[in-house]
């Protein structure tokens, strides 16, 4: 038993972003994103959906700030403008818990190129369309 951890953060998920170190990424995956074919250790979190997981894991792991962009999401195909309503949720998250960082948009084949890389992915319950997020990981302060 834990004080303090949000209550979906179950012993995997916790000990995969504690695992974490300056620079990594995790992805934050919808239902639709084929997680166990990009190659990163996946850990599943199915019927949750990724607003409340990038919550969750926004409440406790710290974004890059020595890098101008620490947070991105997948552009619309087709409409490279415009901006999901989830897309804007996730925005608004990233603001109000981790600073002034912007989400930035990257081509869907360059997210999928991106997430290879990621040390995480955490595969969601999430049904709405582009609810993919990648965070980077950033330091914690000295006390």
């Amino acid at each position: 038993m834990l004080r303090g951890i949000h209550p979906i953060l179950g012993p995997d998920l916790l000990h995969a972003l504690r695992s974490l170190g300056h620079g990594d990424e995790v992805v934050i995956a919808d239902a639709n994103f084929p997680v166990h074919s990009m190659g990163p250790r996946v850990v599943r979190l199915d019927g949750v959906d990724a607003v409340t997981v990038a919550d969750a894991i926004l409440t406790h792991l710290p974004l890059d700030t020595f890098v101008d962009q620490a947070a991105f999401r997948m552009e619309v195909v087709g409409d490279p403008k415009a901006v999901p309503p989830i897309c804007e949720t996730f925005a608004d998250l990233v603001r109000s818990l981790a600073g002034t960082f912007e989400i930035t948009p990257l081509e869907r084949f360059a997210f999928y190129e991106r997430a290879k890389q990621a040390s995480l992915i955490v595969a969601t319950g999430e049904r709405r369309l582009y609810g993919n997020l990648i965070l980077k990981t950033g330091v914690l302060a000295p006390e």
